[in-house]
């Protein structure tokens, strides 16, 4: 992917002077291993103040990273040197704090996913656009350059017109206490891990999507994982699994009349991996090497383009909303096990 050059605030001037800073409310894992070194690493983008509801977090983050600290979420969003928030709060947070940042004029990039349904994802992005800010979801995965590969391979044909898509992300079982089992902070296997195959069916197979079937499985009050069929306008299936308590996979396929490519590592690469695309055809599975990309710093640099731009990308706006949809629609119909 390219990078656009660094940005500021939509309207700001001298765009290419200063980065695009951030003002980061949450510490999260996710954030200290890989969103907060990515953006220390990429030109244009840079971490200006972190918040906490645990102090001594908040002062680890800032030492590594050279920002400034806030003893509070508000206080964060009001730094004057932040043009941009990024939200790695608990899944329940997200909307509340989205808004929040929104109405105090701030660029947004929400941890998966933006928010716990579909009708909260469409007010946030109608805000966005009354402000005239950038709101996006920050679905690292799809940015990743393996998945244009797939895209490439399989509009010349190499395993003819798909028939069948299947995708499977499943983790080990996570301690207890672990906040994604805390159904009253948005926790549960449907919106941590569901939501990546399906952003894979929405890539691959369009928009359209329909849920022929679901099941979820609880336990004591969380959802902890399910599957779930879908079908595109074209008929091609989609049949998706995710969970705790399972072994790791992290993968998709899409089979044709001619042959099959497979994804591994298809989610949640390191900025290190080196992909191997395995295409299937007449028996004989051969890899595709492709060269490691950092999908970290890829979303990054497409939050900072559309910023720099002064155009939120719509076509993302619409996925993510689809996604939240067919998010929605399997809890509906799910039968629960």
């Amino acid at each position: 992917m390219s990078t656009a050059p660094p940005a500021t605030r939509c309207g700001a001037a001298s765009p290419s002077d200063a980065p695009l800073r951030f003002a980061v409310l949450g510490a999260a894992d996710i954030a200290w291993r890989r969103m907060l070194p990515a953006m220390t690493a990429l030109p244009g983008t840079d971490v200006a103040v972190v918040a906490s509801r645990r102090p001594e977090q908040a002062a680890r983050f800032a030492e590594r990273f050279g920002a400034d600290t806030a003893p509070d979420y508000a206080s964060a969003l009001a730094h004057p040197g932040a043009d941009a928030v990024y939200l790695p709060l608990p899944n329940a947070l997200h909307a509340p704090w989205a808004e929040r940042a929104l109405e105090a004029g701030k660029h947004v990039l929400v941890e998966k996913p933006l928010a716990t349904d579909a009708t909260a994802v469409a007010r946030l992005q109608q805000l966005a656009r009354r402000r005239g800010l950038v709101l996006r979801e920050s679905m690292m995965f799809v940015h990743h350059r393996q998945h244009a590969e797939v895209r490439r391979l399989v509009a010349e044909g190499v395993i003819g017109a798909p028939l069948s898509f299947s995708a499977a992300f499943t983790v080990p079982a996570r301690p207890p206490g672990d906040i994604r089992l805390n159904a009253g902070l948005g926790g549960g296997a449907l919106l941590d891990t569901a939501v990546y195959p399906v952003r894979a069916a929405l890539m691959h197979l369009g928009s359209g999507l329909e849920v022929l079937g679901a099941a979820l499985r609880h336990e004591n009050g969380t959802d902890t994982g399910g599957s779930a069929l879908l079908v595109s306008p074209e008929g091609v299936t989609a049949q998706l699994e995710w969970g705790f308590g399972r072994p790791y996979r992290c993968h998709y396929d899409i089979v044709g009349p001619s042959g099959e490519l497979r994804v591994e590592r298809a989610f949640t690469p390191p900025a290190d991996h080196v992909p191997v695309l395995r295409h299937t055809m007449d028996g004989r599975t051969d890899g595709i090497r492709l060269r490691p990309h950092d999908q970290f710093q890829a979303v990054l640099a497409a939050f900072r383009a559309e910023v720099a731009g002064g155009r939120p990308d719509a076509a993302d706006q619409a996925t993510s909303l689809a996604q939240a949809q067919l998010i929605d629609r399997i809890r509906r119909l799910a039968h629960r096990v």
